[in-house]
């Protein structure tokens, strides 16, 4: 019988592209969702597909009591649950801790527990904080600036310990800004291509907070799901690695992109920088190259018009 998945949070964009693949390739997966920021009908067509391949468990990382009904006789855990965005940390830092740091504690101690083989953590570039130096390395100071970050350092600290006092295989993966089909253009902590895309096709001008200038390494969803899949294939390999492009672009200039490519031409507006933003961010990836085998097989540029053309057409349905 082919290996179990746990995707938790696999209801969310990330989590459910992740299943998605898994299923794709044969394998069966657990999902673990409150559905508190997921959607049912990201998972509706892969259940109508798939079956009984896959099981959907509404559950919360943060009651423990739920993390160890999920990991029951599963070999690998893919923890992609959290409670994202730098703006509503700032706003409710508990529930970002107790979400981020403290659910993923839950699901270690219950990983622990069931003796699964390896535990794959979606970390942030957000906590290397405002350096400047790039592109990012693993090797460098971390200094988050906000709740968010802070709480998924804390995460990362978790895996660590258990990986250095436990013997657990677990590995975090920085991701860089990851766009594509299936983010949430409604939500009031959207990303920033989603709402640009949405705010040109109602014919509004895209709000822009700061300069315009700061830079961002964007990171197409079929990468970080290549990543994932590395992450649990490699044996005997635990640590912190960066995904990402190894790019930068300007918010300035990705405006000017969804434009083109949406043929319109509306003018931003340019309001005051929002506290916790970093300003710029690239990634070296080198170190998950060598030890993971990745290899980004999509370009932003690549990646930008596929993304664009889903929130087109989800705007016009």
């Amino acid at each position: 019988m082919p290996d179990l998945y746990l995707v938790t949070g696999g209801a969310g964009f990330i989590g459910s592209h992740i299943t998605e693949r898994l299923l794709t390739d044969g394998h069966r997966v657990r999902v673990m969702d409150n559905f508190s920021t997921g959607f049912r009908h990201n998972l509706s067509p892969l259940s109508e597909k798939f079956g009984n391949q896959l099981e959907v468990l509404v559950a919360d990382v943060s009651i423990k009591k739920d993390c160890e009904v999920a990991v029951k006789g599963v070999t690998y855990v893919i923890h992609e649950a959290a409670l994202a965005s730098v703006p509503r940390s700032l706003a409710d830092p508990l529930a970002s801790h107790h979400n981020n740091a403290t659910g993923t504690l839950n699901m270690l101690i219950a990983a622990r527990e069931e003796s699964v083989k390896k535990f794959v953590y979606a970390g942030s570039s957000s906590v290397y904080g405002d350096s400047k130096k790039l592109p990012k390395d693993e090797s460098m100071h971390t200094h988050p600036l906000s709740p968010y970050a802070l709480a998924k350092l804390d995460g990362e600290e978790y895996l660590r310990l258990f990986n250095m006092h436990y013997g657990m295989e677990t590995i975090t993966l920085r991701y860089f800004n990851v766009f594509g089909p299936r983010q949430d253009p409604d939500s009031p902590y959207a990303a920033v291509i989603p709402i640009f895309v949405s705010k040109l096709l109602s014919g509004q001008s895209p709000v822009i907070f700061g300069d315009g200038l700061q830079s961002r390494d964007f990171t197409f969803i079929d990468n970080v799901v290549d990543a994932n899949l590395a992450a649990c294939r490699a044996e005997g390999v635990s640590g912190v690695y960066n995904i990402a492009c190894g790019d930068r672009t300007t918010l300035v200039e990705l405006l000017d992109m969804i434009q083109t490519i949406l043929g319109t031409n509306i003018p931003a507006q340019f309001e005051d920088a929002r506290p916790g933003d970093v300003k710029h961010s690239m990634a070296d990836f080198s170190r998950a190259c060598d030890e993971l085998g990745y290899k980004p097989r999509v370009s932003f540029a690549d990646g930008l018009t596929p993304t664009v053309e889903y929130f087109k057409n989800l705007q016009s349905v």
